[in-house]
């Protein structure tokens, strides 16, 4: 089982449609707090529409909680900085997936606590800042699921 991790998420219909992706995909949610929303906002629940009773939702007051709780095979960190590309890394069952709030990314503490290869970035076009998390979290999900035969 793929983790997918949520740190600090903002927007409600961005985690409600990541819920409606890991319940399609059999991954694992984990969100660390705090949350920008209440987890009772309509947004959320439209965007997760009736899938939130499917998805496996975690929640965790702290990154190091979940590394500790869930114990995930690998770390990998999604960022603009980074250098790795997503679809060069070669996923395993267990990875934990981690993103960054959206008008903030993660925080350098935790990119730094990773080892190099451990960032990685889904390319764009020179001058663009950033995907929508959602679609970022599809992207990825859907490379490491593809890898281990969507199984």
């Amino acid at each position: 089982m793929l983790h997918v991790v949520l740190y600090e998420p903002e927007i409600p219909p961005n985690t409600g449609n990541v819920m409606r992706l890991c319940a399609n995909t059999g991954a694992r949610l984990s969100l660390i707090h705090p949350l920008g929303f209440e987890l009772d906002d309509k947004r959320l629940k439209r965007a997760g529409m009736d899938y939130r009773e499917w998805a496996d939702v975690q929640h965790y007051q702290k990154f190091d909680e979940f590394l500790q709780t869930e114990k995930p095979n690998r770390v990998y960190a999604f960022s603009r900085f980074a250098k790795s590309n997503y679809a060069e890394i070669c996923y395993q069952d267990g990875d934990a997936l981690v993103f960054g709030p959206e008008t903030r990314g993660l925080p350098k503490t935790l990119l730094n606590s990773l080892e190099e290869e451990q960032r990685i970035l889904i390319p764009m076009r020179e001058g663009n800042r950033s995907l929508n998390l959602s679609n970022a979290v599809a992207v990825a999900v859907y490379e490491a699921w593809r890898q281990l035969g969507f199984k």
